[in-house]
């Protein structure tokens, strides 16, 4: 699949995922990690405000939220690592 545009690979996805941890609680079902995280590159990227993310992100409110606790950089820095 090619990515769109602010979007991870398939490739760089494959080595962010090892990142995060699947979690399965009640209630609402969660979105992808993979669409939080694209959603957050797109925001980082553009240089848009939170409120301006496209739908297909989702609510702009759940990737901010999700956002929030993880480390961002440090996905940052294992994706230019492989990219090396």
């Amino acid at each position: 699949m090619m990515a769109k545009r602010y979007e991870l690979s398939d490739e760089a996805w494959d080595v962010a995922s090892d990142l995060f941890i699947e979690t399965h609680g009640r209630g609402r079902p969660r979105l992808s990690d993979r669409l939080m995280l694209d959603g957050v590159l797109w925001v980082l990227c553009s240089g848009a405000a939170w409120r301006d993310m496209p739908d297909r992100f989702g609510p702009w409110s759940t990737v901010a939220r999700w956002a929030k606790p993880r480390d961002i950089r440090s996905v940052a820095q294992t994706l230019a690592a492989q990219a090396e």
